[in-house]
């Protein structure tokens, strides 16, 4: 069956210890199970087995035209000024390090599949299988793995590459989409 891996939110304003959100409860989630690491090691894994990445940011332009400023998600971003496509905020974690030739999908929304070329690429490559991680568990990833299985697309969530604002959202998340995925071990995943 073939495979890609999505590396979903993994940006500097939200998981590096300088960024915006790296600063409150979501970056003391992500250092505390270790989520830079342990995705940068599933994303070693997918490479050498020859499964592609995609790296989803959801990102918008310097003015945040595309936010919806109403938005109890969006309107904060623009307000803040944080996530921007180009800027710092906006980039993935280096600890990640996207590879030339990796998909760069930039989403307004919190689903991946909301007006993005996602499903287009999916497609046209046979990808049967969706690997996925990232943060929010509550957010980028419950909208993925809900969105891609009812693309039809065998979904396989990556839970220990996942983080929350708290652990007990971040549970109450994977108790939610499981039996929309198959909930796995990054350890185990690739093999």
């Amino acid at each position: 069956m073939k495979s890609i891996y999505l590396v979903l939110d993994m940006q500097n304003d939200l998981v590096h210890a300088d960024g915006a959100s790296g600063k409150g409860p979501l970056g003391e989630q992500v250092r505390a199970r270790e989520i830079i690491a342990r995705t940068a090691t599933a994303i070693a894994r997918a490479r050498a087995e020859g499964i592609p990445i995609a790296f989803v940011r959801v990102a918008f332009s310097d003015d945040h035209r595309e936010a919806n400023p109403n938005s109890q998600v969006f309107g904060p971003i623009a307000k803040n000024g944080i996530l921007k496509m180009n800027a710092w905020g906006g980039q993935v974690h280096e600890a990640l390090a996207p590879q030339d030739g990796e998909w760069d999908i930039v989403k307004h929304r919190v689903s991946p599949f909301y007006q993005t070329r996602l499903e287009l690429l999916l497609k046209r490559e046979g990808i049967e299988r969706i690997y996925c991680s990232g943060v929010s568990t509550q957010a980028v990833v419950q909208a993925t793995v809900r969105d891609a299985h009812d693309r039809d697309f065998d979904v396989v969530l990556l839970e220990d590459c996942c983080a929350s604002p708290s652990a007990q959202e971040h549970e109450n998340s994977v108790a939610s989409i499981s039996r929309f995925c198959s909930v796995a071990n990054s350890e185990l995943a690739f093999t």
